[in-house]
């Protein structure tokens, strides 16, 4: 019986309580990873999914700042994750977004980047965006945005979050094509794959287990 429980899971065993020191290192390697990912989306004129991606895309067409912007496509989805997740995890997910805004606007002047390809960034960025996701995930936070309306839906209408998330970016990208060229939407679409492919594989709850 032992052994049966062990290969499915464990799931008897017992959460994580992260200390502070532990949560603060998290989150700031998380948003790292996830800033610098960032920092080759805007540089090669690509977008990501999500609400990243949303923030990149009126980035562009506003001229304003990404920390800014990223901030303030997060404000209306706050109350409903207070009211879905929790306080806990908002308040985690809110420290998150604002330390991410923060480096979005300081690591630019502190790496520079010579070239870069446009398939080898969409790839780089689509890596270092999801491993940093899944450090933030581990640690009890998000990056907020359209994954938490996307429980809300699946809870209240029984729309399933994947279906809100995947009709999120198929309009965002569609979107892209009227601000981008063609050729960069397709390498962002790279981008968002690989960020995806890297959650789906590496996040599971079966396998670690925190709070």
């Amino acid at each position: 019986m032992r052994c049966m429980t062990r290969a499915m899971g464990e799931p008897h065993k017992p959460k994580i309580n992260h200390s502070l020191l532990e949560d603060a290192q998290a989150f700031l390697l998380g948003t790292a990873l996830c800033a610098l990912g960032l920092q080759f989306v805007t540089h090669l004129g690509l977008i990501t999914g999500q609400t990243a991606g949303l923030a990149v895309l009126l980035t562009y067409v506003s001229g304003q700042s990404l920390g800014l912007v990223f901030l303030l496509v997060n404000l209306p989805f706050w109350g409903l994750s207070w009211f879905r997740m929790g306080p806990r995890f908002t308040v985690k997910s809110i420290i998150a977004v604002a330390v991410l805004s923060a480096m979005t606007e300081v690591l630019p002047g502190a790496i520079v980047i010579g070239h870069l390809s446009a398939p080898v960034g969409a790839a780089l960025s689509g890596a270092l965006i999801g491993m940093g996701l899944i450090v933030l995930f581990r640690h009890g936070a998000s990056l907020g945005g359209i994954g938490v309306l996307a429980l809300f839906l699946q809870e209240r209408l029984r729309i399933q979050a994947g279906w809100t998330q995947l009709a999120f970016d198929a309009l965002l990208f569609l979107a892209a094509f009227s601000v981008l060229q063609w050729v960069l939407v397709i390498w962002s679409l790279l981008g968002a794959v690989v960020v995806n492919l890297i959650v789906a594989v590496n996040h599971r709850g079966d396998r670690y287990i925190a709070r």
